[in-house]
């Protein structure tokens, strides 16, 4: 190994480059995998976060979060008759029956995928 150090003071200090961070945006799910992993398993948070592993691990569960999301908000509206044509002739009862489908499978993904 070729180190190179900085002197400071009277210390050498080595001249550490971490890895470069994977490219995207952490939304919803991968800041509430952050938050859990903070909160509940900061050995696992720690070890990540010294590893340089956290962000690629946050948006891979994120991703994984957010497909599942979409394939259960789509089939629960598929079974629950919420289509296009209910938007057509009541859109507020189509808007609250989305919200309240949204939110169960968000619930879903939390509890399944999040913790």
């Amino acid at each position: 190994m070729n180190l190179t150090y900085e002197k400071c003071g009277d210390y050498l200090i080595p001249n550490i480059i971490p890895n470069p961070e994977p490219e995207g945006e952490l939304r919803k799910f991968g800041l509430m995998r952050k938050h859990y992993l903070k909160e509940y398993k900061s050995g696992i948070y720690q070890g990540m976060v010294l590893s340089g592993k956290l962000k690629e691990h946050l948006l891979m569960v994120q991703e994984q979060a957010e497909s599942q999301f979409d394939a259960l908000v789509e089939q629960m509206a598929e079974r629950e008759g919420v289509t296009e044509k209910l938007k057509e002739e009541n859109q507020l009862l189509w808007v609250q029956r989305m919200n309240n489908i949204r939110a169960r499978a968000e619930e879903i993904v939390r509890e399944e995928m999040l913790r």
